[in-house]
């Protein structure tokens, strides 16, 4: 393809790629992400090439890869185009079967069917999904549909018809205005007023002035910024190219997880086909324009997601924020006027631009507008990534989108925003998630995490381990944060072990707040959420902890005794063989007895028990 120099050569482009479509052609579209390609996607590739080639089918179908579909609990997902058959859990020896009888003879194939785990009906479209029957999947939705190696999949959708759409009708400040009426916050965090920073970037002065993509995401559990960035990096590139001819921008950077490598593969891609297409670079479409993008590959560090510390990190220095009095819209990367965004919010820019305000405003709360991408984790039947409206309640989320607690546990709370964000009990459920809600009940929405808990959580467990992390990823340029996080664990520490003292928990919450004050970022500043949250919420379990020496949940384990019950154990010798000790005792069919003086309470035999025989005390 040769280089764009006008608006309508894009234009031209767009529609014959459109027309080179052959609609009559089948299309196995199959899910390329991390998550899949970690269960084969790869293999499963290669079966269908081979199979289609034995056969001389080129005419008749083609393989393609796609970037993350989300359900990543039942993948590798195949989808079979143009009918939409869903398929999941495919393996290499099913693609012969799908092409003899799905593609060739339209046939459904059941066993590699969805079956509905509440109606038990076998489901055949992606649609039909309840995963994804709840879900508004602005941003995700083009993942399932293009090839995040090829710029004429994007091409397809009308990609880059946003960028042409700014620079042929609208000023730079009319983008900006389009931004703020739209009041899209940004997805990394603090959910700061995008259109708001933009424009105090553009008035900033000095000159250059940076755009920059905040792809340096290091929450436990948390992969929405990694699965758009590898499965539609396109749209991510253009939301930076309206970006900066918004803000008065030519060079932008790219900050993304070294651990990241296939999004960091795409989008160089990307990269240079925009390049190649005069999508990027000098006199971008046959304007004035100019912008290009660097990537910057982040070396590990949770603090480098911090906007300061990330301009350090660009810099070469070392990833320690600065005091906040400093903006970065007046003195971020080099003490330039920068402009930073993560990726989900890079990649509403377009949708915005496309459709207008006005629509985007129609999604969402009052003050939380649009949708937003959360990794659903943990205790949860459907594992993936969901995207949905602002102001859906957590009970639609856990239970109607992820298919509530598996093997039936009773639902006990669940963690949002992140190491830094709070728990939230059952009893708030029906609260609407969205920026302001979450923080009334001391969490946040943060960058997307969402883990789930079930009856078997101990929550002082799970704040020491959340501050652990913490502790080990504070760059220590602070006291408060370098000192008070570590003293905090070291009294929980203290607790889960039995050693709880009288004043620890008040200790625990002057502490918190102590550190939230007088931390220098915002790693500091929200640590302490983890322990006040749960201290808040489940005060009775810190308690039990202290004063009666045990652990409610049976997860610490020095204060728990594992016991078999005489009365339901039927010898059936299970919990034998994962005893790593050797402490259970008992012939077969006869009544089973644990040693206490071998048991290391590693809870072996209790999740191996069919029987309910084992008992925590």
């Amino acid at each position: 393809m040769k280089k764009l120099t006008t608006p309508k050569e894009l234009r031209d482009l767009q529609a014959k790629i459109k027309e080179s479509v052959n609609p009559d052609k089948s299309r196995i579209i199959i899910c390329a992400g991390s998550g899949c390609l970690a269960y084969g996607t790869k293999k499963l590739i290669d079966g269908f090439e081979a199979e289609i080639e034995k056969q001389n089918l080129q005419d008749v179908v083609e393989v393609r890869t796609s970037g993350c579909h989300g359900f990543c609990e039942r993948g590798p997902i195949t989808l079979i185009s143009p009918e939409n058959v869903f398929y999941q859990k495919v393996g290499l020896n099913d693609a012969a079967e799908i092409i003899e009888k799905t593609v060739l003879n339209g046939e459904v194939i059941d066993r590699l069917l969805y079956v509905d785990p509440q109606t038990g009906e076998k489901i055949v479209h992606e649609n039909e999904v309840a995963f994804y029957s709840k879900q508004t999947r602005n941003v995700l939705g083009s993942n399932s549909k293009i090839d995040p190696t090829k710029i004429e999949d994007y091409l397809a959708i009308d990609g880059y018809s946003a960028l042409a759409k700014v620079l042929t009708e609208s000023t730079p400040q009319g983008v900006i205005d389009e931004i703020i009426e739209a009041n899209l916050r940004g997805r990394g965090g603090g959910g700061f007023p995008a259109g708001w920073k933009w424009d105090a970037t553009r008035k900033a002065q000095g000159t250059p002035k940076y755009v920059i993509c905040n792809a340096d995401e290091g929450d436990p559990g948390a992969y929405m910024d990694r699965s758009v960035l590898e499965g539609n990096p396109h749209v991510v590139l253009e939301g930076m190219l309206i970006g900066a001819y918004a803000i008065g921008s030519s060079e932008g950077y790219i900050y993304v997880r070294n651990e990241y490598p296939l999004a960091v593969a795409n989008i160089t891609i990307a990269i240079e086909k925009a390049r190649e297409l005069g999508l990027l670079g000098e006199n971008i479409l046959g304007t004035d324009f100019c912008f290009d993008v660097k990537i910057n590959r982040g070396g590990g560090a949770f603090v480098c997601g911090e906007s300061s510390a990330l301009f350090a990190s660009i810099e070469g220095r070392a990833g320690e924020p600065r005091a906040k009095y400093i903006h970065a819209t007046d003195r971020g990367l080099y003490d330039k006027p920068t402009c930073l965004n993560n990726v989900e919010t890079w990649a509403n820019v377009p949708l915005i631009i496309n459709k207008g305000a006005k629509w985007y405003q129609g999604i969402g709360t009052e003050n939380s507008k649009g949708t937003k991408i959360f990794a659903l984790v943990g205790k949860i039947n459907n594992t993936g990534l969901v995207e949905v409206p602002m102001g859906i309640t957590l009970r639609e989320i856990v239970f109607d989108i992820g298919g509530g607690i598996p093997k039936g546990r009773k639902f006990k709370a669940v963690q949002t925003g992140g190491p830094s964000g709070g728990c939230i009990p059952e009893e708030y459920l029906d609260m609407p998630v969205d920026f302001d809600e979450l923080t009334k009940l001391g969490s946040m929405m943060g960058s997307g995490g969402m883990i789930v808990m079930d009856d078997r959580t101990c929550m002082v467990d799970v704040a020491r381990y959340f501050l652990r992390f913490l502790e080990e990823e504070s760059c220590g340029k602070c006291t408060p944060c370098r000192e008070g996080v570590h003293q905090m664990r070291v009294i929980l520490d203290r607790i889960c072990e039995g050693n709880g003292q009288e004043g620890d928990i008040e200790t625990l919450e002057w502490m918190g707040q102590a550190i939230a004050d007088g931390s220098l970022c915002a790693l500091g500043g929200s640590a302490p959420a983890p322990v006040l949250s749960t201290i808040r919420f489940f005060r009775d379990e810190y308690e039990a902890h202290i004063k009666d020496k045990k652990c409610p949940a049976g997860v610490c384990k020095d204060l728990i005794t594992f016991t078999i019950d005489p009365e339901t154990c039927n010898g059936c010798r299970l919990c034998f063989k994962p005893c790593p000790t050797d402490a259970i005792s008992g012939e077969k069919k006869q009544v089973h007895v644990v040693d206490q003086e071998k048991c290391i309470q590693c809870g072996a035999c209790f999740e191996v028990c069919k029987f309910d025989a084992v008992i925590v005390k």
